[in-house]
């Protein structure tokens, strides 16, 4: 059994495709048209035949409900790993991304939580070798 696709459920396709791929940098492989919506996945440009991200339309009222407690509650949906917190967190903030929860070490790792615009917080982590 492997992990092929995953979601993240949002607001707008066309605005989530844009920032995934223009902002976070990840590269489209599908925008399949399915009537209101698309079948749209990205993928990291560091393993095109990898894990592909869905993004998911949050049409569904449960869906909404869902996401509007996690961001109340400051829960992000999804992580994401990254080489550099500190660097990436910079590179995101020049692009105009709203950070929720600044880069912050926590042991073993490195987190900070953003806002992706399209109804989420995402988390970055760093993993940090062992001492």
């Amino acid at each position: 059994m492997r992990i092929n696709h995953t979601s993240v459920c949002v607001d707008d396709q066309q605005k989530a495709l844009r920032f995934y791929t223009e902002t976070l940098g990840f590269r489209l492989k599908h925008n399949i048209p399915l009537g209101e919506h698309a079948w749209i996945t990205v993928v990291s440009p560091e393993a095109p035949e990898g894990t592909e991200l869905v993004l998911e339309p949050a049409a569904h009222p449960a869906v909404r409900q869902y996401r509007t407690a996690l961001v109340e509650d400051g829960i992000p949906f999804t992580a994401f790993t990254v080489d550099d917190v500190e660097a990436e967190h910079e590179r995101l903030v020049a692009e105009g991304v709203r950070f929720v929860q600044p880069p912050t070490d926590l042991g073993t790792v490195i987190t900070a939580v953003f806002d992706d615009s399209c109804g989420n917080l995402i988390q970055i982590m760093e993993e940090k070798g062992q001492p």
